[in-house]
């Protein structure tokens, strides 16, 4: 069998090539997409999510998610809300954060000071810039006291999102 390897030395099979190339635009739209890998690639469905796993481990991919297309969605206002957050709470007021149900993602972030003084970035999506504003002061409940100040950053282009990539 040949393989190919990853700049960290990480060992990637034919078939993790294979796998890999018959997910690269997206998962099958079905109720079980590890069976529908399996058939395809003639193998079990325990085999190709073990398989997904083990790539997962050894740092080939990080993770397998969905990817919304939030504007077909009708989300139009897309915020990046950036908190000046006391650094001694940050991880667990980030927690918290990334746990409300309307943040898509949420992060620590370096400080470039005197230039940029937040430190922690939630994603939230709405309909309305006001729904956005709306989830931004939610958040603010959150974090209370421990925030400094805080800015809304809207996105104005849409980037396309893809995950891994490779040459057939």
């Amino acid at each position: 069998m040949s393989t190919s390897t990853f700049p960290s030395e990480v060992t990637v099979t034919e078939f993790d090539r294979k796998l890999i190339l018959a997910t690269q635009a997206g998962l099958p739209l079905v109720s079980d997409p590890w069976e529908e890998l399996g058939r395809q690639l003639d193998m079990s469905a325990d085999e190709v999510l073990a398989r997904f796993q083990s790539m997962q481990e050894a740092g080939v991919i990080r993770r397998i998610a969905a990817v919304p297309d939030h504007y077909r969605l009708g989300y139009r206002y897309n915020g990046m809300t950036v908190w000046d957050v006391n650094d001694d709470r940050i991880t667990e007021l980030g927690a918290a954060i990334g746990e409300l149900p309307f943040v898509s993602h949420c992060y620590r972030r370096p400080r470039h000071l005197p230039y940029w003084s937040f430190n922690l970035f939630a994603m939230v999506h709405g309909t309305t810039r006001e729904e956005v504003e709306d989830k931004a002061a939610r958040i603010r409940g959150v974090l209370g006291d421990a925030s400094r100040q805080h800015t809304i950053l809207y996105s104005s282009a849409i980037l396309k999102k893809t995950g891994l990539r490779l040459r057939s």
